[in-house]
């Protein structure tokens, strides 16, 4: 763990609202160089007081962060056909996949030269992910980055009609959910069913259930490591187009953060259910609201084969990143709130 006080850069986005902070140059001797970035997340979930643990409190935690903080340590490839590996990180700990994440790193790619791109036509950038290898696809024109397409893993529904109970304003409410996999397990429930609004001002009612639905199935494994990362609450609405559908969601992930972009991995498993539910195919769209009104545009992209009963996709989901600023945070060990606090 590095002992002595230090300057750490950081380069900060945002995807259509939610953050995401990139930290290119990492202490020295925080990776093992002979693992894949999957097998560099269980070795720092593994391993107690490992430095890039603690250095993602430091950056992730008040008082350089916040409780809905979110970003990136960028590590190598898992070989030379990626340009380059991320661990995804959050407040309680490090996640298996990121969409608006990815979007950003692709922006960010693009913007240090990481990337060569065409002042005109796609690009892709190539990440590894926990999750699988992902793509970052640049659309450019006139030498500027007009919107990306995270382009995912296989994503596909897991189970259907899975119970549980919770309770809003003392009032019991059972729900009936859906999971999927798109990087990561979201649980998916209609807000129709909860009487409730995607809207800011609901946002810790949304936060109260998720960390219900979390706790009656802590349980859950799907593939051994995979627990339920998210809740994605759903609102369905009306489309003029048959060619659209169009929802608006708020995702809760982890221990009760809120999503302020309409979230890209939850957005590859909501494309999954409607996949598996014959509400879209690869002719239609949908268009994701965010619970502050941004939007994603995602779709089926190609159908692939499935490890369970229901169908798969290649999911695509289209955003756009903004730069918020260049930081130099100093971390320094002796610092009596090192290496960082949370109020909730």
């Amino acid at each position: 763990m590095t002992t002595e006080p230090h300057w750490q850069e950081t380069e900060d986005w945002h995807t259509e609202g939610e953050p995401f902070r990139i930290v290119q140059k990492l202490p020295t001797n925080s990776l093992d160089l002979k693992l894949t970035v999957s097998g560099q997340r269980l070795r720092i979930l593994s391993t107690p007081n490992h430095p890039l643990d603690h250095l993602r409190q430091s950056l992730c935690h008040e008082p350089r962060g916040h409780a809905d903080m979110y970003g990136g340590f960028i590590t190598p490839p898992n070989d030379e056909a990626a340009h380059f590996g991320v661990l995804f990180w959050h407040k309680d700990g490090f996640s298996t996949a990121c969409g608006h994440g990815t979007i950003a790193l692709g922006y960010w790619a693009i913007a240090n030269a990481l990337v060569k791109a065409p002042q005109d036509g796609d690009v892709d950038v190539v990440i590894d992910v926990p999750s699988g290898r992902v793509t970052a696809r640049a659309h450019r024109e006139n030498g500027e980055t007009t919107y990306i397409d995270f382009v995912n893993v296989p994503s596909y529904q897991v189970a259907k009609a899975i119970p549980a109970t919770v309770q809003i304003y003392e009032k019991s409410i059972p729900l009936e959910m859906d999971f999927a996999f798109g990087g990561a397990i979201y649980a998916c429930v209609d807000v129709a069913d909860l009487a409730l609004a995607v809207e800011p001002q609901n946002h810790q009612v949304f936060i109260d259930i998720q960390r219900q639905i979390k706790r009656q199935h802590a349980r859950y494994r799907y593939q051994e490591h995979y627990d339920i990362y998210g809740v994605c609450f759903f609102a369905k609405m009306e489309s003029s187009s048959e060619d659209s559908v169009i929802q608006k969601n708020v995702v809760v992930f982890a221990d009760g953060q809120i999503d302020r972009s309409p979230c890209g991995s939850g957005t590859a498993a909501r494309v999954a259910v409607l996949l598996a539910q014959e509400n879209l195919d690869p002719s239609k769209t949908l268009k994701h609201l965010s619970i502050i009104n941004t939007a994603f545009e995602a779709g089926v992209g190609t159908t692939t084969s499935s490890p369970t009963e229901f169908p798969a996709c290649i999911p695509w989901t289209r955003g756009t990143a903004r730069l918020v600023g260049s930081m130099n945070f100093y971390i320094d060990p002796s610092d009596p709130v090192y290496p960082g606090f949370l109020l909730r």
